[in-house]
């Protein structure tokens, strides 16, 4: 018969190496989890793994024990326990106790004495004994019946040590091992041992005399004068450093075999807390039939009514009428709602009955016109969820939304902007502790993929319907949210009536002058057809230039090309890497240029090719929930990223043009915006000085950088001055503005020192914010939008490096991205009040183009610069710079 099974988790070490392992994880409301999370994803392993019956995890405790009483610099030195990781030792013992295991902590005694005491007591009682653990102390503890595990590579690999297996790694036995450690002594626990007495000496001494009395009795004959001398003059602190090192395995306890049964219990409160962590995984894993907690959810079909006729559909009018708000979501028959088919339209008035409109029993267009003052009044509050898609629908039968009051994917991304996913299902899962069959759980994924208009009606009622309830579920919790985090300016009067904005871009689209794209294609063709030959000819064979195999093989094989990096699979060729051997050999220049051509012609050529529409015009996807910083990004295509440092590049602007030659392009750009935000969060005199004089801000850096007068600058010196400029901004380091100018790190450090010396203030406000990051989590831009940064606290020197360039930088390029939010937005205002025929087209990064009729050009002109320049009152003035013409190429 198999003995029973007891395991006995080290919790100390554990949560440490979880900690450390892991990237910082925080929650919504500022919770650090990551240590937990590590813990317990090991804990549900070795439970799955290895089914203990009995299980205990032991904690040490803050009280000095009989070794910090016997030797006064025990674990003196050590580094302080990081605030964010001291809090989790509460969580994680709240989650253990809601989870039924015992724990155990008694003061005067480690973690490692009551996991010897616990050992020795299973012992007795016949359980085979397993030790969780990353402290290597514990294998003075392993025999027959008791194996300790060590973890491994933080927390994902365990190594596995019986008795048997310490004889075969150590060639020691466990008893022997605590005289190693005698002698070896542990920096760790600043135990001292014998100085000079390594691992290797240690175990060599053992296996020769067997014992430290032992090594100490035939001390004449140990080899090496040095050695012999340390082993006499440390002999007291050798025999201390074994008592230090020694667990105790006799702890006065009371030990009650029972109190340690494998629980591992399930209940609502651990459901709630794993809620509180944002513990998905766990909750997912619960066994959700035994909690008050339904695993799915749907709306009582009683209170879903199917809408068939006009004179049901006028009575849901008048109720709208009279609620002064409506909650609506229209089922696409695909995911493009500028093209594809328009099955259904969920309506919610109140947060009671769902109503649902069925398009293949009730005509579309006649539904619309009916709803068409409902949408269009600005008294009645619309609510939704990505509301900008459904904006799009209604655009495509000459409906224009009004009222736009709430949309609960902005507000959650306001909220955390750091989150993975803003769906239904997600907030439904965050919120209200509720799962709903999403889209893909319907209709599958991939080749096998269903349409909405495959299934059955009730299962269309039903999506629809959940949809639209748990908008309404979870909107009074994100608008509290929202209020309490000081953010209801920045979501109403920006974020809220940016949707119609983006919508409206997203409809219009750009026009693309196919035949030229084509041509470009065409000529890029025959530039990298040369390029290759040129390759081929350089490295004297034809290989695939594409495989990253085959190059590297040609470049350090055959050429013997200095290796700047490996990989696990080989030698890396990546763009870092070939920058690196420009100067190496010819053909470097050609990969790169290949490389860029390449990329240029698939997804700018071939690219843009398969997404122009019907019209001639592509139709970027404008978003509002992808950046951390809160700037607006565009997908298919990616009309933000269009390369313009190389002439191949510019061109792809080329093929943007207007929409006939009655019309012009009008591009206004802001200048510098972001060293202008710097300039004013930072309030430093001889920053603001420089825009309110309109100085050159290169030149006039450059000659307080250089200590030269300014009509000695050179373009050389501009040049650098630019990237210290800059770089200050995203908390360049002295390392990365040496790679980034390719001058020594003296250099740079020089320059950077010069910089902060000029610029005083704008040393203080890096100091201040970092230290604002590090009191609160996060950081905030003028308009208060707020960015959680958890790498900021972290004891991983690069890791936290990196949250404090995000600390330095997100206020100001986040309030970059604030003001161009509010530029749109006027200017979107202000032509609509004019009733001008002008259209915003496009937002990238900080300009704005209009497509105007060229007798509207002076009028857009001036609205445009005027509408950008005030759009924000900081204490340094806007400057916007204007072109136009009739490609987007002509305007830059």
């Amino acid at each position: 018969m198999k003995n029973k099974r007891l395991m006995i988790l080290d919790g100390n070490s554990l949560l440490y190496r979880s900690y450390f392992a892991l990237p910082p994880l925080v929650t919504k409301e500022g919770i650090h989890t990551n240590g937990v999370y590590g813990f317990l994803t090991m804990f549900n392993n070795l439970v799955d793994e290895y089914s203990p019956d009995y299980m205990s995890v032991v904690f040490d405790l803050k009280a000095p024990t009989f070794r910090h009483k016997e030797y006064s610099e025990y674990k003196a030195g050590r580094a302080k326990t990081p605030n964010e990781l001291k809090m989790q030792f509460v969580i994680l013992k709240e989650v253990l106790d809601k989870l039924g295991i015992n724990r155990m902590e008694i003061e005067g005694y480690e973690a490692d004495d009551l996991a010897g005491t616990l050992a020795k007591l299973g012992n007795k009682e016949g359980l085979e004994v397993i030790l969780v653990t990353g402290d290597k102390d514990y294998l003075q503890l392993a025999d027959e019946n008791t194996k300790v595990f060590i973890t491994k590579k933080g927390i994902s690999n365990i190594e596995v040590y019986d008795r048997e297996a310490m004889l075969e790694k150590y060639e020691l036995t466990p008893e022997q091992f605590i005289d190693l450690k005698g002698f070896m002594g542990d920096k760790s626990d600043n135990i001292p041992g014998v100085p000079g007495v390594g691992e290797k000496t240690g175990i060599k001494l053992l296996k020769a005399y067997g014992s430290m009395e032992e090594v100490y009795e035939n001390i004449d004959k140990v080899s090496g004068k040095k050695l012999k001398e340390k082993l006499i003059e440390n002999k007291q602190q050798a025999f201390m450093s074994r008592r230090l090192s020694r667990i105790v395995v006799d702890v006065p306890m009371d030990f009650e075999l029972e109190k340690l049964k494998m629980k591992n219990e399930e209940s609502e409160e651990l459901y709630e807390l794993y809620k509180k962590l944002e513990f998905n995984k766990f909750l997912k894993n619960m066994d959700r039939k035994q909690l008050s907690i339904e695993a799915t959810y749907q709306i009582n079909k009683d209170k879903i009514e199917v809408i068939n006729d006009k004179n049901e559909l006028q009575r849901i009018i008048k109720e709208i009428e009279r609620e002064k708000e409506v909650g609506f979501r229209f089922l696409i028959d695909g995911e493009k709602a500028l093209v594809d088919s328009i099955l259904a339209l969920g309506i919610k008035i109140h947060n009671d009955e769902s109503y649902y409109i069925d398009f293949e029993k009730v005509d579309l267009s006649e539904t619309l016109d009916e709803l068409k003052d409902i949408f269009e009044s600005e008294n009645i509050k619309k609510i939704g969820h990505n509301i900008k898609r459904d904006i799009i629908v209604l655009k495509r039968h000459e409906v224009h939304i009004e009222g736009v009051s709430f949309d609960n994917m902005i507000g959650q991304y306001l909220i955390n902007p750091s989150q993975k996913s803003y769906s239904i299902k997600t907030l439904a899962y965050d919120y209200l502790s509720i799962e709903i069959q999403d889209e893909e759980a319907i209709l599958g994924k991939g080749k096998k993929k269903k349409r909405f208009s495959d299934i059955s009606i009730e299962d269309r009622i039903i999506y629809l319907s959940n949809q639209m309830k748990i908008i309404y579920d979870v909107k009074n919790e994100i608008e509290k949210k929202i209020k309490e985090q000081g953010m209801d300016e920045l979501y109403y009067n920006v974020e809220i009536p940016l949707i119609e904005v983006l919508a409206d871009m997203e409809y219009l689209g750009f026009k693309v002058d196919i035949q030229k794209l084509q041509e470009l294609g065409e000529e890029l063709d025959i530039k990298i057809k040369q390029l290759t030959n040129d390759i081929y000819s350089l490295a004297n064979e034809e290989f695939n230039i594409n495989s990253p195999k085959q190059l590297a093989n040609i470049l350090f094989e055959k050429l013997e090309l200095p290796v700047i990096k490996k990989t696990k699979t080989g030698y890396s060729t990546n763009a870092e890497v070939l920058e690196k051997l420009r100067d190496k050999h010819d053909i470097i220049e050609k990969i790169l240029e290949f490389r860029q051509l390449g990329k240029l012609k698939s997804t700018y050529v071939d690219g843009l090719i398969q997404v122009i529409n019907k019209d001639g015009r592509v139709h970027s996807s404008f978003n509002q929930t992808i950046t951390t910083t809160g700037r607006i990004s565009s997908t298919e295509p990616n009309l933000q990223n269009i390369p313009i440092r190389s002439e191949e590049g510019r061109k792809i602007r080329e093929v943007f043009v207007v929409k006939d030659k009655e019309h012009v392009l009008v591009d206004a750009d802001y200048s510098q915006i972001e060293l202008r935000v710097l300039a004013h969060i930072s309030d430093d005199d001889k920053l603001k000085e420089a825009f309110f004089t309109e100085e050159d801000i290169h030149i006039k850096t450059a000659a307080e950088v250089f200590g030269v007068e300014k009509a000695e600058v050179t373009s050389a010196m501009r040049s650098k001055a630019k990237a210290v400029n800059f770089g200050i901004m995203y908390g360049i380091s002295d390392y990365g503005l040496s790679r980034d100018l390719k001058i020594s790190r003296k250099e740079a450090k020089i320059y950077i020192e010069n910089y902060l010396s000029n610029y005083q203030k704008v040393e203080e406000y890096m100091h201040e914010i970092i230290k604002f990051g590090k009191e609160k989590g996060y950081v905030e831009t003028i308009l208060k939008r707020r960015r959680y940064i958890s790498e900021i606290n972290s004891k991983n020197f690069n890791v936290r490096s990196f949250g404090e360039r995000t600390a330095m930088n997100t206020p100001i390029q986040g309030s970059a991205a604030d003001i161009i939010k509010i530029a749109m937005l006027n200017v979107y205002q202000e032509l609509k009040k004019r009733k001008l025929k002008s259209k915003l087209i496009l937002q990238v990064h900080d300009e704005l183009i209009i497509e105007t009729p060229k007798e509207e050009l002076k009028e857009v002109e001036i609205l445009l610069k005027e509408q950008m320049e005030k759009a924000i009152k900081l204490s340094v003035p806007l400057k916007v710079d204007m072109k136009s013409g009739d490609s987007w190429y002509d305007t830059k």
